[in-house]
């Protein structure tokens, strides 16, 4: 397959992308700004297995070698991009894909533009049409009503379940056999029949600003999380582990913010996490630095502690492969990952699908921005399911992990109620 690409930028553009966002849309934004794409040109496809990661990386390389592309803008996103989500297990059911539409607005520092993506020959049958920069232009946005609300019910993993499976990854943990674990439980529901998922991506942009909002393949959400960042030969990444809700008095918040700071507990699941992306990362990059401390990071709802981890990298290295070394990271597996991965299957018992698997965008030059599917849901046909997670170390209580799950939904079930 060959395709034509056009970027042209648009010195007019609309500064509000939400109000863009046509039927089913692909999206990766923060702040107002990252892109958007509309229909398909392409899908490549990964089934289940340690090597999905590979395996599209490869096809998207064969893929941007035959293409034509037109690019006079040269930033992140523009040109031929492709929207992905994986799997988190290799195990999975779920397939890894990665979707180039036929269409791209973009925006990123005030800067706005349009690309079109063409199969050559496939195009008003005429393989030039993507290179006529004249029919390049900002499209009419569509209209839509609001969804009728969303009950969620419990999934495969009940509240119970979960609980029950705190207790036995904690007995484990004492008894050295691993250092952290993450679990999750699950949340089901079934779709109206004329469910439109733009209110929802609307709804969790505006109420969640400094979070990637994400929609690919029917995984959708809104992420506190970058996996990995690659912008020219930078790397840049975020790690969030350690967690409290926000309190309603100002005093009360702050104090909360210091005492998760504080926290034993929280620290070193903390640590687990960014010294495990340190360590993936390292064989890539001349240097890599971490933040000396977390900082408290605020979100609407939570509290979480974070650090930034930046990179210099040592060889030619696209930001899938990134992804597919860091991935799974501590924050979302444990440590040892090996280990944590065994216990998960063991102890939840059922198909994360792309949950905390990565989801993003790839450049044709390789760089990209990916962030982990967390704060969201997935849909399938006419069922929605939603997950939420918990890092689980020694001083963990079933209880009170359970309470963070629930803060943790709070995203998804405003969005869709």
């Amino acid at each position: 397959m060959k395709l034509v690409v056009s970027t042209v930028e648009l010195a007019d553009a609309p500064q509000n992308l939400l109000a863009q966002l046509p039927e089913n849309p692909l999206t990766f934004i923060r702040e107002n700004g990252g892109i958007i794409g509309f229909g398909q040109s392409a899908r490549l496809v990964a089934a289940a297995g340690k090597n999905r990661f590979e395996d599209l990386s490869q096809q998207w390389k064969t893929l941007v070698a035959e293409a034509t592309i037109t690019d006079p803008m040269q930033i992140p996103g523009t040109g031929l991009v492709a929207f992905g989500s994986f799997a988190f297990a290799d195990n999975s059911e779920t397939p890894s894909v990665l979707i180039v539409p036929r269409m791209v607005l973009g925006l990123r520092d005030g800067r706005g533009w349009l690309t079109s993506i063409a199969v050559a020959g496939e195009a008003d049958g005429n393989s030039s049409t993507a290179d006529s920069d004249d029919e390049l232009t900002w499209p009419t946005p569509t209209s839509y009503l609001p969804n009728e609300p969303i009950a969620f019910v419990s999934g495969a993993v009940s509240a119970e379940k979960f609980k029950s499976s705190v207790a036995q990854a904690v007995e484990r943990i004492t008894a050295h056999k691993l250092e952290k674990v993450v679990l999750a439980r699950d949340l089901v529901a079934k779709l109206p029949s004329a469910f439109d998922i733009r209110p929802a991506l609307v709804r969790l942009a505006e109420s969640y600003p400094t979070c990637w909002v994400y929609s690919v393949d029917g995984t959708f959400g809104a992420s506190p999380e970058l996996l990995v960042r690659v912008s020219h030969g930078q790397v840049s990444a975020r790690v969030l582990a350690g967690t409290a809700g926000r309190g309603t008095d100002p005093g009360v918040d702050q104090a909360i913010a210091a005492a998760l700071a504080s926290s034993e507990k929280n620290k070193n699941e903390h640590a687990f996490a960014v010294n495990s992306l340190v360590a993936s990362l390292s064989p890539f990059c001349e240097r890599v630095d971490a933040d000396a401390k977390p900082f408290s990071l605020a979100l609407p709802n939570l509290w979480h502690l974070a650090s930034d981890v930046h990179g210099v990298l040592r060889a030619e290295a696209s930001v899938l492969d990134l992804a597919a070394a860091l991935h799974p990271t501590a924050a979302v597996a444990g440590t040892p990952t090996d280990t944590a991965r065994e216990v998960i299957d063991e102890l939840e018992g059922t198909d994360r699908g792309r949950y905390a698997g990565p989801v993003g965008w790839i450049g044709a030059d390789g760089d990209g921005e990916w962030a982990i599917a967390l704060r969201g849901a997935q849909i399938s046909g006419r069922q929605i399911r939603a997950f939420a997670g918990c890092g689980i170390v020694a001083a963990s209580d079933p209880a009170a992990e359970l309470a963070e799950t629930e803060l943790k939904f709070r995203p998804i079930r405003e969005a869709l109620a």
